[in-house]
């Protein structure tokens, strides 16, 4: 399990990478144990909840629905667990909040030792049977690159497959990101893929992200590397589905201008987590830590990050690339290659 301190840096916007599996035979509750639960997860989140108003309230929400029976009819830690995860979100708005049943979950404690080499070779091998969570890369017709990203883990993980995808695509006339079903990760992957998109030679300030519970601030910032970078226009896709490191993504590109948002509002969940047990093998995800965008001093928190060409997510692509065609088209000299680009804005027009 990861340290405190490490556990913020890699689960900041996603799921706990070392969470025990699922218990294969529930674990059964008690009236007492489901009572012991609730004021253990009060009390959690009275600690540690970024917003500590809201946290009284989500907790004292939770205390009176136990207190009024309504958790009664969940006899079972996964049953129960459920219920709570709903409720959590429901109550509080906070789509980071969650809750599980996990077999064997212990808090990180903030004296434990950094990962084995063990682990991070384990890690930096599931990255890559992963396929580095790039699901697809293509160069469509008109000379368009595609990516489509599913999660953002560790530079140390993927950042050499990020920057080897920008390398086959280095000749396209324009890019399309799509982050449609990426529903989060690390920020600091985020940082590196926005790294070959700005300036070279200059480290970029993106986000701060503030820890209730150890009361730091850590700053996220691009990498001035001279690899690969990419000067052509960016279109990048998202819906309803995008959230987290994704929507900080595709935030990222809105506010510094550098690229086209195209798709639907995103989900609205910038709050960095941590997992605490409850016993009775459950744990829960509590967002601890606040994102702030360096540019605009807030976040997309409840509000989700909004495209600037709305459409459905279904027809976010098809959208994405006849504007990027027709803008082609408009650029090119009269002759074969504006004719041919004609002929492929029609076809992608029709579908």
């Amino acid at each position: 399990m990861l340290g405190r301190k490490k556990l913020v840096s890699a689960v900041v916007l996603g799921a706990l990478w070392s969470l025990p599996a699922v218990a294969a035979v529930d674990t059964v509750l008690s009236a007492s144990d489901r009572a012991e639960i609730v004021r253990t997860l009060a009390a959690k989140i009275n600690a540690n909840y970024i917003d500590p108003a809201r946290g009284e309230q989500v907790g004292g929400a939770i205390i009176r629905k136990h207190a009024e029976g309504g958790y009664a009819a969940a006899a079972s830690a996964t049953a129960f667990s459920a219920a709570l995860k709903k409720d959590l979100r429901e109550i509080s708005g906070d789509m980071h909040f969650s809750a599980g049943r996990y077999e064997g979950f212990t808090e990180p404690g903030a004296t434990e030792e950094p990962p084995s080499r063990a682990m991070i070779d384990e890690r930096r091998n599931a990255a890559a049977r992963r396929g580095y969570d790039i699901e697809k890369i293509e160069r469509l017709a008109g000379n368009v690159g595609y990516i489509e990203l599913r999660r953002f883990a560790g530079v140390e993980f993927v950042g050499a497959a990020y920057t080897a995808a920008m390398s086959l695509l280095a000749g396209t006339d324009a890019l399309i990101l799509d982050l449609r079903r990426n529903g989060g990760g690390d920020p600091a992957g985020v940082a590196y893929l926005m790294s070959h998109f700005l300036s070279a030679g200059k480290a970029h300030r993106l986000i701060d992200i503030y820890d209730r519970p150890t009361d730091t601030t850590r700053q996220i910032w691009t990498v001035p590397m001279f690899t690969q970078r990419y000067d052509k226009p960016v279109y990048v896709l998202i819906s309803a589905r995008t959230g987290s490191a994704a929507e900080d993504c595709a935030y990222d590109f809105q506010v510094l201008e550098r690229g086209t948002l195209v798709g639907e509002t995103t989900i609205g969940a910038s709050n960095p987590i941590s997992w605490y047990s409850l016993g009775h093998d459950i744990a829960v995800s509590i967002p601890t830590a606040r994102m702030t965008n360096f540019v605009t001093n807030t976040n997309w928190e409840h509000v989700g990050v909004k495209p600037d060409v709305a459409v459905p997510a279904a027809q976010a692509l098809q959208a994405a690339h006849v504007a990027i065609l027709r803008k082609l088209v408009s650029s090119a000299k009269e002759g074969d290659e504006r004719a041919e680009l004609q002929r492929l804005l029609v076809m992608v027009e029709k579908g």
